[in-house]
Order: structure tokens, then C-alpha cells, then sequence
């Protein structure tokens, strides 16, 4: 079983807007979501189109109103926080809005999937180990 394709869209986009670059010395992963969102009013506007994807993403995917309003709430206060200059610069670099909107979808991806999830994962243990007892055979004969 695999993830449906508006998932993993979205989780792309999460990447690209929160995790895209490690900064060397610190270790912190930052996106364009951090560096787009320097720019004053511009850059936090674009950030939350961007961020609203991934919102629409879930919708179609048919996440629940209570989980659409959750995602929304972290797209705004990353939003509104942006506009406060070096404490919305610092939110940016810790919250990761889109990343925690994503992992709210898998959760309830995982959660309203989780027979097929468990058929899919069984299926991939028993082949390994077939493989494995193979491979341990044709060593010792």
C-alpha cells in the first residue's frame, strides 16, 4: 500500500518550505519559508499561499474539518507571527508549520489506513525473511 499521491505532494512541499538546507554549525533546517520570509509583509504573504497548498492538499484527501482547522491555526500564527521582525524570524526557524501540518495528515492517513498499512508491511517482513533464509542457505551449503 502507498501513500496517495496528494500526500506526498505535500510533503514535498513541507520539505521545500521548512527543511530544504541545513545551517552548517547550528544543525537547524531551515526552507524558503525561513529565507522568502525575511522579506517584510511580501515574503509571509507568498509563504502562506504556499502554505494553504498543503492545506487544499488535505482537503482532498478528505482529512476531517477538525484537522483542516488545526492546520489552518498553524498556517496563520506562523502568518501573523512573521510580520513581528526578528521574533517571527526566530518562530520560522523552530515552529515548521508546514512540517506539522504534514505530519497531521499522516497521522490520519496512518490511522484510517492502518489494515492495509499493517497487510502491506507484513507482506515485505515475510518476503525479507524468505530472502534472508536464502541468502543463509546458499552461504553455508
Amino acid at each position: 500500500m502507498h501513500a496517495p499521491e496528494a500526500l506526498l505532494r505535500a510533503q514535498n512541499i513541507a520539505n521545500v518550505l521548512d527543511m530544504a538546507v541545513k545551517i552548517p554549525f547550528i544543525g537547524v533546517r531551515v526552507g524558503l519559508d525561513f529565507l522568502i520570509g525575511l522579506i517584510p509583509i511580501l515574503g509571509d504573504t507568498i509563504m502562506l499561499l504556499a502554505s494553504l497548498r498543503i492545506i487544499y492538499l488535505g482537503k482532498q484527501l478528505g482529512v476531517p474539518n477538525n484537522i483542516q482547522h488545526k492546520m489552518m491555526t498553524n498556517a496563520l500564527l506562523d502568518f501573523g507571527l512573521g510580520f513581528i521582525p526578528l521574533v517571527g524570524d526566530l518562530f520560522d526557524l523552530f515552529f515548521k508549520a508546514n512540517v506539522r501540518n504534514v505530519r497531521l495528515l499522516e497521522r490520519w492517513w496512518i490511522e484510517n489506513n492502518k489494515a492495509g498499512v499493517d497487510k502491506h508491511t507484513q507482506a515485505a517482513l515475510t518476503q525479507w525473511q524468505a530472502d534472508f533464509e536464502s541468502t543463509t542457505r546458499q552461504t553455508t551449503d
